[in-house]
């Protein structure tokens, strides 16, 4: 399964340019093609997932250059997991895109959702900080033609806002990513894990900075109060099928801090001890609070759901705040729940709004299919407020066992149990104002009889709903995967000496005897100068390099 990694990266890559090129004014291609490269995505991803369900390490070298020179793409039970549940998640978006006709409002729908793919999974699957860098580019771009497609003022505007909050995020991370290189000389992410530890005491203010700066690119991602303020509107504002997609975006802020201070920057490196300890809980905390809380006070459906991704990102990131095995265990179950309910209620919002003048909180004429609408409102209300007996619960009950032995854990516990509280009444409010009281309330004479959401739409919703009970079913079996999980990323060894020590061009002790890269200007003498200075056998082999290369022939 070496090479089928980079299969998530270049399918999506070569089919939205395909699409352009060869079926821009031919929708029934666009969409045969972007369902059949989703397909095969589950199916590769599924392969992956499945390879290194045991503990195993992949690798994929591209052009066969070994780390940290070369880029690497890396699969482990984290990232095959986060390749897995964006496949499947983008499978029933793309189904509810068609059935609902939101694909024909814009020409270039299908190839921004497949460019939207290829970053997102480049940015669970690469092993190098700059790369991630780059997919987060990849993602900014795709999205924000994504969030204006079909056009509108409001979108425009609430586009304009995604895209300069998110620049200011990537400033950041072009400086923070300057301070690693500059501290480390190197920006794999394996290699940092063992660079980092040899900084010593009074040369650690450059990595300490770089630390921060990195929190602050991934919070605005994750949309972590303070630095939420893109989201509500984006979201609301958003296609349906495009915020139901978007329910994955948050993920991949909470999966870089998972990733980067768990190998990186643990708990107990003494360079960066109490950085992201102590300010991520109190964060966290206050944006579950502020998600439920504008839930309550939300004017609209959409904004109304918004609020909820987040306060479901705030408990997300509580129990990842913990960094603990058990915590980010119940942090990676609750992922999984909350993106799948999240685009549910966005797919619903979109449901309601059919026959409607506005997604106001007001009591409206019932609409063509409101009672079933109305009934998969529920499910998804009672699944994103944590009610039993849904997974929601289960992720709930999970972080606070999690945080029992923690000092924080009367807050945790207080704040956790509040919002819960709150979010009810909230969507409790929703659904009724928005589906029982509109069953009082005469169509006016002469009113247009809207035709109800297509059957492809409900078979979309439903699908979700079925895949959210599935995780309800099988929790005891996902927990034990997460648990595994937790346990891999607290014990990144194997990942380490996966990339560092696989053989490649640049990393077989043969190569270098045979010349290695002497003609191309990458020869071994100045990767050792430059990165491996202290290390005894590419100095030998660096000595011998000139002879070996003579007698050769080099390349």
């Amino acid at each position: 399964m070496t090479h089928w990694i980079i299969a998530p990266v270049v399918l999506p890559a070569l089919l939205a340019p395909f699409i352009v090129l060869a079926a821009r004014f031919h929708f029934g291609i666009q969409r045969a093609f972007s369902v059949a490269g989703v397909v095969a995505l589950i199916a590769i991803s599924a392969s992956l997932a499945w390879s290194v369900s045991d503990g195993d390490v992949i690798l994929y070298q591209l052009s066969d250059w070994a780390a940290p020179f070369g880029i690497v793409l890396v699969g482990d039970r984290l990232s095959t997991l986060m390749v897995l549940l964006t496949s499947v998640l983008a499978l029933f978006v793309l189904l509810y895109a068609i059935g609902s006709k939101w694909d024909e409002r814009g020409w270039h729908f299908h190839a921004l959702f497949q460019f939207q793919l290829m970053g997102i999974m480049g940015a669970f699957l690469t092993g190098d900080l700059f790369n991630l860098f780059v997919f987060f580019e990849v993602l900014l771009i795709a999205s924000y033609g994504l969030m204006i497609h079909a056009g509108g003022n409001e979108r425009l505007r609430a586009g304009v806002q995604y895209v300069l909050y998110n620049l200011i995020g990537s400033t950041l991370f072009l400086f923070a990513l300057g301070s690693i290189y500059a501290e480390a000389g190197t920006l794999n992410m394996a290699d940092l894990a063992e660079r980092v530890t040899q900084i010593g005491a009074e040369e650690t203010v450059g990595i300490r900075v770089a630390a921060v700066l990195l929190l602050l690119v991934f919070a605005i991602k994750a949309a972590l109060v303070p630095l939420h303020f893109w989201l509500p509107s984006s979201y609301a504002e958003a296609p349906a099928p495009v915020a139901a997609l978007f329910a994955i975006m948050t993920k991949v802020g909470a999966y870089a801090i998972i990733r980067v201070y768990t190998m990186i920057f643990p708990p107990d490196l003494e360079a960066t001890a109490g950085l992201h300890v102590v300010w991520l809980m109190p964060a966290a905390l206050v944006s579950l609070a502020i998600g439920m809380i504008g839930v309550l006070a939300a004017k609209k459906l959409d904004r109304l759901v918004a609020f909820s991704i987040i306060g479901s990102m705030g408990m997300v990131m509580v129990a990842i705040a913990l960094f603990t095995e058990d915590g980010i265990a119940a942090a990676l179950y609750y992922i999984v729940h909350s993106t799948l309910a999240g685009a549910i209620l966005f797919l619903i919002t979109d449901l309601a709004r059919s026959g409607r003048d506005n997604l106001n909180l007001t009591a409206q004429p019932p609409v063509s299919g409101a009672a079933l609408t109305a009934g998969l409102f529920f499910v998804g209300a009672i699944a994103m407020a944590g009610l039993p007996p849904l997974s929601g619960f289960l992720g709930k009950l999970l972080v606070l066992d999690a945080a029992y032995d923690s000092v924080q854990m009367p807050w945790i516990w207080a704040v956790v149990l509040a919002s819960s509280l709150i979010s009810v009444v909230g969507f409790a409010r929703a659904g009724s104002n928005v589906f029982w009281k509109a069953r009082s309330i005469a169509r006016p004479e002469g009113a247009p009889v809207v035709a109800a959401p297509s059957a492809l739409s409900y078979t979309a919703v439903g699908g979700l709903i079925a895949l959210l009970i599935a995780h309800t079913v099988f929790a005891g079996q996902v927990h034990g995967y997460t648990r595994a999980i937790s346990a891999q990323l607290f014990a990144p060894e194997p990942y380490i000496s996966t990339v560092l020590e696989t053989p490649g061009k640049l990393g077989r002790p043969e190569d270098k005897a045979k010349g290695g890269h002497g003609d191309d200007g990458h020869g071994d003498e100045s990767h050792g100068a430059e990165s491996h200075g202290d290390d005894a056998t590419h100095g030998e082999s660096d000595a011998g390099h000139g002879a070996d290369e003579q007698e050769n022939g080099g390349h």
